[in-house]
């Protein structure tokens, strides 16, 4: 079996969802099988993974996918995995070989996966071979983006084109961005006196989804949990039978980006300007093969800093290249300049019996940096944060910086994570908290908040219980749009603010929205007409002449547009922009009313999940785009379901999974997934769950292989 001696005796269960519960003798081969398992229900997600990885997807899903390989290929993801794994080989071999076996057993299922999936025939792929650093190349390629680093670009749009003192003020904080729910009950605290953790990673929304139910036993251990399809093990979610675990993003900052100072050599060569005067950058040219379109030629460079990853495209014309130098950006994050991802980590926490051995292991996370939940049977709690943080100049936190500076070096040893008691309960929500020291930008504390209120208001949490906390709605970052609604039936000295000035169909739509319960139910027609003047709102200050400078487009590559439109952003910092920055507060005053009366004139807005419903992305778009339900909650609701307010109601972030881990008995427990545990179009189980995730239900975890059916072959 690719030579790693894995001997074979896997069993396959599967339970009612069609969840793959595997058996095997020993941890090698139980890898063995998970990697085959999900080639068998998941190949074309993996294969597409592993190009997007490699930065060759454009060669079979065309010309769209150029700008994502261009920065694949240009941030070294794929050169750093190679570089992660041979460290990985050196330092720890046994979880070198665990990763191989994952590997060998996707290889083995692959071709036989690709059989069942359509996608490959549609068009014309043929399903290739994993290396041993594939996995750590897909889990590079999923989380590359998600410490936010393209906001230090928008940052220096708003500083150089509004000023200085705006550099923060589309901050987080103010307006929010869907991330992710975790909270975790104290055995003190629960009907049955054993802890209860649960949650649900907001993610964008994939078909086939971006999470994996599977069970993982042998002799060495039995685990339950939800696993990144391509990665070995279980990172992020996982219940032993004696210790259970989950995590969130931890908002932290530690990806920085450098303004370089490049020349061109007469031999072809290009040098950085450093601390140290100008080195040598390694530059080589790969090709980009594009589906019916000509190749593209890219140059990729890499100086003492990091990757380039703008700029490499204007360097100027001339007859003397190195009398012409030009400015680009580079890229400096852990895993490329230390060589290490921590996949140490994932066998680890599968042997875990303890949230001390959860805790020891976690030492060694690096990337993404999580904060992470755990409890076990024998009362132990741990709320931690995990990961590989830089220590360095404050300013490499909110911009690009010069890359000759010395002052913007990062340090040799990487910054303190924080930990904090559990007191009853405990909630991760994205919010500026236990991981503030680390980061920048967090999410506003308006789930948090929420979770921690519900979870303070018994002292008997059941799973059932728990599970109700999922399905909350309400929506208390509608409170400032409230209040600017409410001022606009409020006379003012020159009358201009007085009910009169509204049209008796704005004043009607004012008076429905103060007596909203603020709450985003998708049948609720109130919710809908709140959405509507949202909007509107945003949309007349997006206009606003403040933002004017704004509105060009940013001189970056595409694909980090989402990070650089002047609507989302506004759209994301309503709250802020209704109490702060500069646009006047009279003009604020004036919006509102006309986004009143906007709406008032208007059709009657429908309930909210008539317009927002679920968009996930799909490497094949499905050209039925009304299968498609309508949703639920709103980015700031615990329910969380993100759009754009002001440019669509379409949802594409959301519950990328929940979970509810019961320490008491896991037969109790719950999770689902938006879609199914198949990703194979018109298998049974590619969409059984989505009902159940619609109604903010879960699926039973079955741990008792008589409640199983084998897979036989």
């Amino acid at each position: 079996m690719d030579g790693i001696g894995v001997s074979v005796s896997i069993e396959v269960y599967r339970d009612a969802w069609g969840v793959p519960h595997l058996r095997a003798a020993d941890p090698d081969e139980l890898a063995f099988a998970q990697g085959r398992v999900t080639a068998h229900d998941r190949a074309w997600q993996l294969e597409v993974e592993r190009h997007r990885a490699q930065g060759t997807t454009a060669a079979f899903l065309g010309a769209a996918e150029v700008a994502w390989d261009t920065f694949a290929r240009r941030s070294r993801l794929a050169d750093t995995a190679r570089r992660c794994f041979e460290r990985l080989e050196r330092d720890d071999p046994d979880t070198a070989a665990w990763v191989r076996a994952y590997v060998a057993g996707v290889n083995d299922g692959l071709t036989e996966g690709a059989g069942r999936a359509p996608e490959f025939a549609e068009t014309g792929l043929t399903p290739g071979r994993w290396e041993p650093w594939t996995p750590l190349a897909v889990w590079l390629t999923t989380h590359i983006l998600f410490a936010g680093f393209p906001t230090k670009l928008w940052r220096e749009e708003v500083a150089r084109r509004l000023g200085e003192e705006w550099t923060e003020l589309f901050a987080t904080d103010g307006p929010g961005t869907s991330g992710s729910n975790g909270w975790l009950v104290a055995g003190e605290r629960t009907a049955s006196g054993a802890a209860l953790i649960a949650g649900d990673p907001h993610r964008f929304i994939e078909a086939p989804g971006v999470y994996q139910q599977i069970r993982l036993a042998c002799p060495s251990y039995d685990v339950v949990g939800i696993a990144v399809p391509g990665i070995p093990g279980l990172a992020h979610f996982g219940h032993t039978g004696p210790l259970a675990w989950a995590i969130t993003n931890a908002m932290s900052d530690y990806q920085d980006l450098y303004r370089e100072r490049l020349r061109r050599l007469p031999d072809g060569g290009i040098e950085a300007y450093g601390p140290e005067g100008h080195r040598p950058a390694t530059a080589h040219r790969e090709t980009i093969e594009v589906a019916g379109g000509d190749p593209v030629v890219i140059e990729v460079v890499e100086t003492d800093r990091g990757p380039v990853i703008i700029g490499l495209d204007d360097e100027p014309a001339g007859e003397a290249p190195e009398d012409a130098p030009w400015e680009a950006v580079s890229l400096r994050y852990p895993p490329r300049v230390t060589g290490e991802l921590g996949f140490g980590v994932l066998p680890a926490l599968l042997r875990a019996r303890t949230v001390a051995d959860v805790d020891t292991a976690l030492d060694g996370w690096i990337e993404p940096v999580n904060v992470v939940l755990a409890a076990d049977t024998r009362g132990g709690l741990l709320h931690r944060v995990a990961g590989h943080v830089p220590v360095r100049h404050r300013a490499n936190s909110l911009r690009i910086v010069p890359a000759w500076d010395p002052a913007h070096a990062w340090q040799d040893a990487p910054a303190p994570l924080p930990r904090a008691e559990v007191d009853g309960h405990a909630v991760m929500a994205n919010a500026r908290g236990l991981a503030a020291p680390l980061g920048i930008e967090f999410a506003p504390p308006h789930r948090a908040a929420r979770i921690d209120a519900l979870l303070g208001a018994s002292a008997e949490w059941t799973p059932e219980a728990m599970t109700a906390v999922h399905r909350d709605t309400d929506n208390p970052s509608a409170a400032r749009l409230l209040a600017a609604v409410d001022r606009a039936g409020v006379p003012g000295p020159d009358g201009a603010g007085s009910p009169a000035a509204l049209s008796p169909a704005a004043s009607a739509v004012r008076e429905r929205l103060l007596g909203w319960d603020r709450r985003m139910d998708a049948d609720s027609v109130d919710a809908g007409l709140y959405a509507a003047v949202r909007g509107a709102v945003v949309r007349r200050l997006a206009a606003h002449e403040a933002f004017a400078a704004l509105r060009e487009p940013a001189p970056y590559p595409e694909v980090f547009r989402p990070w650089l439109a002047l609507g989302p952003r506004v759209a994301y910092a309503l709250e802020t922009l209704l109490v702060a920055g500069p646009v006047p507060a009279g003009d604020v005053d004036r919006i509102v009313r006309e986004a009143l009366d906007e709406v008032g004139a208007g059709e009657p807005p429908a309930a909210w999940g008539v317009t927002h419903r679920l968009a996930p992305w799909q490497a094949l778009p499905d050209p039925d785009d009304a299968q498609w339900p309508g949703l639920g909650g709103d980015h700031d609701c615990v329910l969380s379901t993100s759009s754009v307010p002001g440019w669509t109601d379409r949802s594409a972030r959301a519950s990328a999974a929940r979970y509810v881990w019961d320490l008491a008995d896991r037969e109790r427990s719950g999770w689902i997934v938006p879609f199914g545990a198949s990703g194979v179009p018109g298998d049974p189980h590619r969409d059984d769950q989505l009902p159940l995730w619609l109604r903010g239900e879960l699926a039973p975890v079955t741990t008792d292989w008589q409640n199983l059916t084998k897979e036989q072959g």
